[in-house]
Order: structure tokens, then C-alpha cells, then sequence
């Protein structure tokens, strides 16, 4: 019997991930499909982001198989070491994005409800730049170990990158987590 190697459960894993993301969660947790016909235009489907996102942890499962089945490590420790840090960093700035707008509007915006100023800038922008940021710069800063110029100059681009292509085009999409608040 041989035995799989790390990259090869991690892919498994990724694949087995995005299947049930696309084919259960995604139907059970969204409203629309991926693009809906309103009064004769087309919007974007609520369940269109996060397919995308299936889509490409299934290619990343798929190649990382491919890679496991060409060499012969197993898993260990330090795996789920990173695996465990990769989850902890995603987790803290997870919590970041979905609490920096509702404070920031307590503490700058005095008798101002989030909800109601989650679609205008400045406000929209405080969760997802600090959360998103913060994730990006924490697993560069993991994987490089070290803190770096570089690695924030990425984080700061990769979330205004972000921003200019799937806020400031659509004025109807709402950055996370600004849906759920």
C-alpha cells in the first residue's frame, strides 16, 4: 500500500474543500446564481465571488495532487504547523475586517449606525483594507520570516487591486463583510 504525500493530501483536501463550497454551501447560503437579469441588465449573482473562489482552490488541489503523486514526502509536524499559523493569521484578520467598521464608526462617527454607512466611503473601505491587508502582509511576513517594505507594499496593493476591480465598477456590490453587517 503506498502512502500519500503531504502535497497530495493537501490537494485532496483543497479538491474535497471546493466541491462541498461549490455544490452545497454556496447554493444553500446564497440568494442568486451567478449573474441574474434585473429590469432588462444583467448584475452579478451573489454566489458568483465565492464560486470563483471554489474554482481556484479546485485547480490548486488538482495541481498540488499532481505534484504529490511526483514525489514521495509525507505529512508532518511542521505541516500542520503551517497549516495551523495559515489558519490563525486568516482567523485573526478575518475578525479584523468584520469589526474595524463598526468601531471606527463608534469612535469617529458619534451617533452614526454602521449599517447605514457600510456603502459610503470612507467607512466601506476601513474593514476590508485592515483585514485584508493584515492577511496578506501576516502570511508574506510567515512565509519570508521577516517583517519587509516588500511585504507591505504588496499588502496595500493587492487590497486596492482588489478594490478597483470589484468595488469601483459595480455599484452594487458591496465589499465583505459589509453584506453581513
Amino acid at each position: 500500500m503506498t502512502r500519500l504525500s503531504a502535497n497530495a493530501v493537501l490537494g485532496l483536501a483543497c479538491i474535497l474543500f471546493a466541491l462541498v463550497t461549490a455544490f452545497l454551501w454556496i447554493p444553500f447560503d446564497t440568494d442568486t446564481w451567478l449573474v441574474e437579469r434585473a429590469r432588462g441588465r444583467y448584475t452579478l449573482g451573489d454566489s458568483l465571488a465565492p464560486t470563483l473562489a471554489a474554482g481556484f482552490i479546485f485547480l490548486a488541489g488538482l495541481m498540488l495532487l499532481r505534484e504529490g503523486q511526483q514525489t514521495e514526502d509525507r505529512p508532518t509536524y511542521n505541516n500542520l504547523q503551517f497549516i495551523g499559523a495559515m489558519i490563525g493569521m486568516g482567523v485573526v484578520s478575518i475578525l479584523l475586517m468584520r469589526w474595524a467598521g463598526p468601531i471606527a464608526v463608534n469612535l469617529f462617527a458619534s451617533g452614526e449606525e454602521y449599517r447605514l454607512l457600510r456603502d459610503t466611503a470612507p467607512w466601506k473601505y476601513i474593514g476590508f483594507v485592515l483585514g485584508g491587508g493584515c492577511m496578506v502582509f501576516a502570511m508574506i511576513a510567515f512565509v519570508d520570516e521577516r517583517v519587509t517594505l516588500r511585504a507591505l507594499i504588496v499588502a496595500v496593493l493587492a487590497v486596492v487591486g482588489i478594490i478597483l476591480l470589484y468595488d469601483v465598477p459595480f455599484e452594487d456590490v458591496l465589499l465583505p463583510p459589509n453584506g453581513d453587517v
